[in-house]
């Protein structure tokens, strides 16, 4: 990596931990400056503007749940697998990335148009995904749900939830929490139990 791009890297590390901590609104250009050791308008020629920051880190952060979505379902060809692989792909996301995911949800009103309207649009998108999962368990005669829709969208919390309370440290291991949200992801959807 490059002296500029290692210091692009850092500028946006800096602004996620003081988007999660203080807030898009309160964190100001000096505030990122301070905390990678730049001056005022030398940070202008690393990054155009702090809204800037917050689309790379609210697109960059949809771009990776979809890739990691879309490798999840390619990876089987049946309903029940395709959805908890889906599922754990999602958890082990937010276990991981715990900032992004506290931002993403938290900031979605401080983007400006047209990047808020891009960023809902992405998030239809990997909505979508779990929702025609289900879907397709569903017309497969493995799954048993109401909703299809409400269904994803408990399958989503469920994920988005894990950036609030996990620790790498914690009781449980990542492993241990992405195959159990498999496993309630399944049990949501009345997942038809193998014989």
């Amino acid at each position: 990596m490059t002296v500029s791009g290692s210091r692009t890297e850092g500028i946006r590390a800096a602004a996620l931990d003081l988007f999660t901590r203080l807030g898009y609104g309160a964190t100001t250009m000096a505030d990122i400056g301070a905390a990678v050791g730049i001056r005022g308008p030398s940070l202008y020629k690393h990054v155009a503007s702090k809204q800037d920051l917050l689309v790379q880190i609210m697109t960059d952060t949809m771009d990776n749940l979809l890739a990691l979505h879309r490798v999840a379902v390619d990876s089987s060809s049946d309903p029940t697998e395709r959805l908890r692989r889906a599922t754990e792909a999602h958890v082990r996301y937010h276990a991981r990335h715990r900032q992004e995911a506290f931002v993403g949800n938290r900031e979605i009103r401080s983007l400006a148009e047209p990047h808020r309207t891009k960023i809902l649009t992405r998030r239809a998108e990997y909505e979508a995904g779990f929702r025609d999962l289900v879907t397709e368990g569903v017309a497969a005669g493995c799954f048993s749900v109401a909703s299809a829709r409400l269904a994803s969208y408990a399958i989503l919390d469920l994920g988005m939830g894990v950036a609030t309370w996990f620790r790498d440290d914690g009781e449980l291991t990542e492993d241990t929490v992405a195959w159990q949200y498999g496993e309630f992801a399944l049990s949501m959807v009345g997942a038809t139990p193998r014989s």
